[in-house]
């Protein structure tokens, strides 16, 4: 009898003539390793002909992944091994790569002359969401950009003169009755709070630029309290860890928009550190402003990481951890 056992295969060449190799394969041919892992095809290059061998299902997705990969250099853009994972993913679970539906729309040049745009879908519908709507939420867990955007885009914002100023904000929730005894000022005081913000200006902006705009008011940086009793006027204003306000102080801050502003709140609602996790202003403002014209919620996920690929697998294990440990 014959073997029944025999797995279909399939011997097809992918012709990449045209494109820098060294910038679609990687050093060392390392991209075309990491795709290779992935799926059950035996890929070899030689000269601008990719060879590849395998499932033709299999074959069939790795042509995609290619092909997304082509488009983004063609673009302008760059790969990295985190793009050539996310890539992946992508083809894997929606049947194409990501390229097509990244905005190559730049928000800004950093001060060190770095292009900053959406570098993920979900990235892309975040900053879509910030040009269509006064007020977004954007919730998702850490890595996934929600702050450093949001600075960008206030930025962007501040130099298209559609704003007179920026605000950031965070709740010091972790200083507790302490920031009385902390020694300095006020800013010295609240600044290890405000660190992250700070961190993406410096990124975007040169240093004496930033101070001068600290100084007369055009960019302020201050504790959630701050806000209180005020009205921001022609403002972008960012509130950022907001899963550590309670609802009165997530009704607080809204209320604080006025005319010509837009307002972006950021959040990990995995990530809250209220005594009682149950009093999250962001989680209850999800039920309370939902399907409110204006008003828009972007859920970035582990796939829009973009810092170092392992922190992907990180929130995964923990979120399959916290999932057992409810069920137990």
């Amino acid at each position: 009898m014959g073997n029944n056992n025999h797995v279909e295969t399939v011997n097809r060449v992918f012709s990449v003539e045209g494109i820098d190799q060294r910038l679609l394969f990687g050093q060392a041919d390392s991209f075309l390793r990491i795709i290779e892992s992935r799926f059950d095809v035996e890929i070899v290059a030689r000269g601008d002909r990719v060879t590849l061998e395998g499932n033709p299902a299999a074959v069939e997705q790795v042509v995609r992944v290619l092909n997304d990969l082509v488009r983004r250099l063609r673009q302008g853009d760059y790969i990295t091994d985190q793009y050539v994972n996310y890539a992946i993913a992508m083809v894997m679970e929606n049947g194409q790569g990501p390229a097509e539906s990244i905005s190559t729309e730049a928000l800004l040049t950093s001060a060190l002359k770095k292009v900053i745009k959406p570098k993920t879908i979900g990235q892309t519908k975040y900053v879509e969401a910030v040009d269509t709507h006064d007020i977004v939420f954007s919730i998702g867990p850490a890595g996934t950009g929600k702050t450093y955007l949001a600075v960008a885009m206030a930025v962007a914002e501040l130099k298209a003169k559609r704003v007179n100023r920026i605000v950031f904000c965070r709740p010091a929730v972790e200083a507790g009755e302490s920031l009385g005894f902390l020694p300095g000022d006020i800013r010295a005081k609240v600044d290890p709070y405000l660190r992250p913000v700070y961190d993406a200006l410096y990124d975007m902006m040169q240093p004496d630029k930033i101070r001068g705009l600290l100084e007369v008011g055009v960019i302020e940086i201050a504790p959630l309290a701050f806000m209180r009793g005020r009205t921001l006027n022609e403002a972008f204003v960012v509130l950022d860890e907001a899963q550590n306000t309670t609802s009165a102080q997530m009704k607080m801050f809204l209320t604080r928009i006025g005319e010509k502003s837009k307002a972006v709140i950021t959040g990990d609602i995995t990530q809250i550190d209220l005594p009682d996790k149950h009093t999250s202003g962001l989680v209850k403002v999800q039920k309370i402003l939902a399907g409110i014209p204006g008003i828009s919620f972007i859920y970035l996920t582990e796939k829009d990481v973009i810092r170092h690929r392992l922190v992907q697998s990180i929130i995964k294990a923990y979120e399959r951890h916290e999932s057992s440990r409810r069920k137990s």
